[in-house]
């Protein structure tokens, strides 16, 4: 089991989901690395779409895969952009495009109705087969912001602001992201249920 492929084509997430299980010794395995395509993201849930993308790697693999899907969630627009995140500005938008559009969505909106949450739905199967895979939810609250800062990060993290580090995910050191993310709860539920295997 120390080697998974991840079903992911985002660099973003790679690079951090690499971080969050370097310690655990899971040696992760991009699914390009099989040259293993991205599955079509088709479910009405987060919940269904990692199981989408976990199943279709591993079963294009021969390995047990991890695979995520996670977005955004803001209370004024009724949970939306929610499972269409990476899409909100359209098929094939950019991470500014989609950032900009739910900006010119929010422009109008008073503070007090700013409020939003960061989800992330985490899914192992240990083949392509598996009928009950492992499920993890994490989920790291926050506000939008009225405009983009910081660098770091990818997608939203530029307009999230963290009420508790006075600051946008975007302006986060990696490494405080990687302990308080959404992603990071996530993956410590899924390690916590991983460890007796």
């Amino acid at each position: 089991m120390n080697r998974v492929v991840l079903a992911s084509a985002n660099q973003g997430k790679i690079r951090e989901l690499k971080a969050l299980l370097a310690p655990c010794g899971i040696d992760i395995v991009p699914q390009a690395d099989f040259d293993i395509p991205s599955v079509d993201e088709v479910g009405e849930s987060f919940v269904e779409n990692a199981i989408l993308k976990a199943r279709h790697a591993a079963r294009l693999s021969g390995l047990g895969a991890i695979a995520d899907d996670s977005g955004i969630m803001v209370d004024a627009l009724n949970g939306a952009p929610g499972i269409y995140s990476a899409r909100y500005a359209g098929e094939g938008a950019s991470d500014n495009e989609n950032l900009q559009r739910l900006l010119d969505n929010m422009r109008d909106v008073p503070e007090p109705r700013r409020g939003a949450r960061f989800v992330c739905l985490v899914v192992y199967m240990s083949h392509a087969g598996d009928a009950c895979p492992m499920v993890c939810e994490g989920s790291w609250p926050g506000r939008i912001a009225h405009a983009p800062a910081g660098k770091g990060g990818f997608g939203y993290d530029p307009i999230f602001y963290v009420e508790e580090c006075g600051c946008t995910s975007a302006e986060l050191d990696a490494a405080v992201k990687n302990t308080i993310s959404h992603r990071a709860r996530a993956m410590q539920c899924l390690l916590a249920r991983l460890r007796p295997f």
